[in-house]
């Protein structure tokens, strides 16, 4: 359905009101816009009595009917907020919605990954039915096939609610759709409750019995609302019992997913709804939701213990809660009471300068004040939950991923579980990285977390800023207008994680500033090209646009026993040159490919250099052991600013070069192969692949007596990458660009206006070097002819994406002829 037909049932307009231009696109058919009214209006579950439906569909149970009927066949959550009109005129309840849902997709043999997340969450809550039970049961179903008579499914599902459902006493108690045989079969008890819900009105959950109120619910003839104000606050703690499926991207679960990130404990649902700009009943309705699946709960309550009824307090899951207090809750609910003294605090790392603990915090935090927040992406998240690093990390995990968001009132215990991961745990392999990833992160967090060192208004903040983790891909669901108002209304300044995946396109925000990078083409493949470019610096680099074929590989890198191919919008990998041909004309049929050599005789060998740097640094005489002075940094320098930005420049060594410096150095002519006072210097050839060396051409006895100077030194190492941000690959590096941040005041105001300035003219220079070297506009215009409603004005403009080959060898970019090999 076009977006501007959506735009204007949405609003309520009858045909007679519709524009010209939205008739036309409907073929001037009425039919067709009434047509439209019922799918969109049955698609986003919208009540029959308030909506344009009202005047199209003339029977509203038969609507009711069809809705049930496409949200079911389409997985989609139960429509709590009809539940008045569901339960009490259809008499179709949450359960026997869900346990009909379960028996269609067993009878179709489907997987459970067919299940949204936050459907299969629900079914979990009110069937009991998760991964492992259905799995179960569909094995059950299938054995019973084989040997014998075929058990009918809906006998192996359950036949009511579990009885450990989790029931909250601000809720409200409403009467389900009961008959005279249901009151027949209740006891007196039973129907005392439900006469009085009949006949005085729905009835606060917490002042009625509550195993009375339990059986009721069980038994279908109750249900219960949960009721959001305008000016409730909404606590969303590590998620625990979240289902990891699927998306679905139904109107629902795209709100769901919106709010998630976007909420937080100082923000009323009011304001959310305004910061967001959406319709208020729709934020509610979500927010509901979380609260009836356990994933967020009300900050305040205002309901006194002797106000309750007192079952209440005998119920088994208040009371294991008053004997077992849940610390991540207890933290959450003292958050704003300086006067707590069971705050949990975590030692931070004495190294990594002046950051403090919450308790030091507490005049700031008393009142709620703008944060710090630390972008991170998927792979972060898929880190923590691959490795196994912790008992209770996994539930963190699930939580930045799925929520997109690690609020600071979460922080301590999250440091609390990071610190029970030990690098020693493992010895090498892939899961070293999970590892390392975990510690760095862990002092990340301890040394941005309420530093005032990192504060950009050290006189406002005395104690520093809290720090909130974002997930880059979580805020890019937002549309670009939402989030920038999301990110100004709660944050002072945005930090960067490095390296960001290139498959992402990371936030750009002037306000507040973001240290990382400026643009999204600044994690691309054209901004190394343009380092390449600007700083005649670089490995042999092949630039080749889709569609090209390859005959053989070019000769530039035939030389080279590894090659870094990058194919278009994702992370580049190393692959060796003998079976790179197959490979790069396979990602060429789909993507463009940049091309790059790597190593010889193996990989090559990287130098990771951190920054900002300050100039005595760069004056400072070359050699291996400072870095800093190559003279191809020194050249970056002037290019990039690397004095108030933060992040690593990466510097590599192919080993090729070496060899080539070697045979044509005056030495290589003067030696005899009689000589056998050889000296051969192991950082130049690796022994193990003397054989290699012969075969190449080159015999050991030709190498030099002497190690090359500092100029041939420097000669070898060339521009690789350079990432903005906080490392978070390598714990000494990372503890080493903390080091300068706060050394240098990298995020006090005169440092952010100075790299608020540098950023826009670096900005600048790099669009104008892509706009040279391809023929598409750079910056797509915009289109005028767009409305209001229309998805297009969410979308995010693509990469520009290659259109000439680009050859980068010697130091000079150029293109790379069409009728090459």
């Amino acid at each position: 359905m076009n977006a501007e037909v959506e735009f204007h049932i949405r609003n309520n307009y009858p045909w007679a009101k519709l524009p010209g231009n939205i008739r036309q696109l409907l073929g001037n058919s009425q039919k067709e816009y009434d047509k439209c009214v019922t799918n969109y209006s049955i698609k986003n579950q919208l009540r029959y009595r308030q909506n344009l439906v009202k005047h199209v569909r003339k029977e509203e149970r038969r609507y009711y009917e069809d809705l049930l009927k496409y949200s079911m066949e389409h997985l989609m959550l139960f429509p709590y907020h009809l539940a008045d009109i569901i339960v009490k005129g259809l008499r179709v309840t949450p359960f026997s919605y869900y346990q009909k849902m379960m028996h269609n997709i067993m009878s179709s043999e489907k997987s459970y990954d067919s299940l949204p997340n936050f459907t299969a969450a629900d079914c979990l809550r009110l069937l009991g039915i998760g991964r492992n039970q259905y799995i179960d049961i569909m094995n059950q179903c299938r054995s019973s096939k084989k040997f014998f008579r075929r058990k009918p499914i809906r006998d192996l599902l359950p036949p009511r609610p579990v009885n450990g459902i989790h029931l909250e006493p601000w809720w409200i108690a409403q009467a389900g759709y009961i008959t005279e045989d249901d009151i027949r079969t209740v006891s007196i008890t039973e129907k005392n409750a439900i006469d009085k819900i009949i006949d005085v009105g729905p009835q606060l959950a917490g002042v009625m019995d509550f195993y009375i109120l339990h059986k009721l619910f069980l038994k279908g003839l109750a249900y219960l609302d949960v009721p959001i104000e305008d000016d409730d606050r909404i606590i969303v703690p590590p998620l625990e019992g979240f289902v990891m499926n699927r998306v679905q991207g139904d109107y629902f679960e795209t709100l769901l997913y919106k709010i998630f990130v976007s909420i937080d404990e100082h923000t009323t649902v009011a304001e959310l709804a305004n910061v967001l700009q959406i319709d208020l009943d729709l934020v509610k309705n979500a927010v509901s939701m979380y609260c009836r699946l356990g994933f967020a709960k009300r900050k305040e309550i205002n309901l006194e213990l002797d106000e309750l009824h007192t079952s209440w307090q005998e119920a088994p899951q208040f009371s294991s809660k008053s004997s077992q207090p849940d610390k991540i809750e207890h933290q959450l609910i003292t958050w704003d009471f300086p006067d707590s003294d069971d705050i949990i605090s975590v030692p931070l790392e004495g190294d990594l300068l002046d950051g403090t603990s919450l308790e030091d915090a507490e005049s700031t935090s008393a009142v709620h004040a703008k944060r710090i927040a630390f972008l991170f992406d998927s792979t972060l998240t898929a880190f923590l939950m691959m490795g196994n690093l912790s008992p209770g990390l996994k539930s963190h995990a699930v939580t930045m991923f799925e929520v997109g968001k690690l609020s600071d009132e979460s922080l301590d215990s999250f440091l609390g579980e990071l610190e029970k991961v030990h690098i020693d745990d493992v010895a090498e392999g892939e899961a070293q990285r999970y590892f390392e990833h975990a510690i760095t992160l862990k002092n990340t967090i301890s040394f941005l977390r309420y530093n005032k060192l990192i504060s950009p208004c050290g006189d406002q903040y005395l104690n520093g800023l809290g720090l909130d983790l974002l997930r880059c891909e979580s805020l890019l669901g937002l549309d670009p207008a939402t989030c920038a108002r999301v990110l100004q209304k709660n944050y002072e300044i945005l930090i960067s994680m490095a390296p960001l995946s290139n498959e992402i396109r990371p936030v750009s925000s002037c306000v507040p500033q973001h240290i990382g990078p400026a643009i999204p083409e600044v994690t691309s493949v054209w901004f190394k090209l343009y380092l390449y470019h600007m700083v005649k610096s670089g490995p042999p680099s092949l630039l080749v646009v889709k569609g090209t074929r390859l005959r053989k590989l070019p000769e530039m890198f035939q030389e080279y026993d590894r090659l870094l191919i990058t194919t278009w919008g994702h992370d580049p990998g190393l692959v060796a040159t003998s079976n790179a041909l197959l490979t790069i004309n396979d990602a060429l049929s789909h993507s463009a490919v940049l091309i790059q050599a790597h190593g010889w005789l193996h990989d090559g060998r990287t130098k990771s250099i951190p920054f900002p740097l300050n100039e005595d640094e760069l004056k400072e005489p070359f050699s291996e052991d400072q870095m800093q002075s190559h003279p191809t940094i020194s050249e970056l320098a002037s290019l990039v600013d690397l004095q108030h930005y933060c992040g690593v420049i990466t510097l590599l060594r192919t080993g090729c070069r070496t060899l080539e410096a070697v045979s044509s150095s005056p030495s290589h002519t003067n030696q005899t192969a009689g000589e056998s006072n050889i000296e051969i210097a192991p950082s130049l050839i690796d022994v193990g692949s003397m054989s290699a060396i012969k075969d190449g051409g080159l015999s050991l006895l030709d190498l030099p007596l002497t190690l090359p100077e500092n100029s041939q030194l420097a000669s070898e190492w060339t521009l690789l990458d350079l990432s903005f941000g906080i490392p978070l690959f390598n714990d000494a590096l990372n503890k080493d660009v903390c080091r300068r941040m706060a050394a240098q005041s990298l995020c006090g105001r005169p440092n952010l206006e100075e790299l608020l300035n540098s950023s826009r003219r670096m900005t600048l220079e790099l669009l104008k070097f892509i706009s040279e070297y391809q023929d598409l506009p750079v910056a797509p215009e915009a289109d005028l002819n767009v409305g209001p409603g229309s998805n297009l004005m969410n979308q995010k403009p693509l990469l520009p994406y290659p259109t000439r080959n680009l050859v980068f060898i010697d130091g000079r970019l150029q293109e790379w002829p069409t009728k090459g090999p």
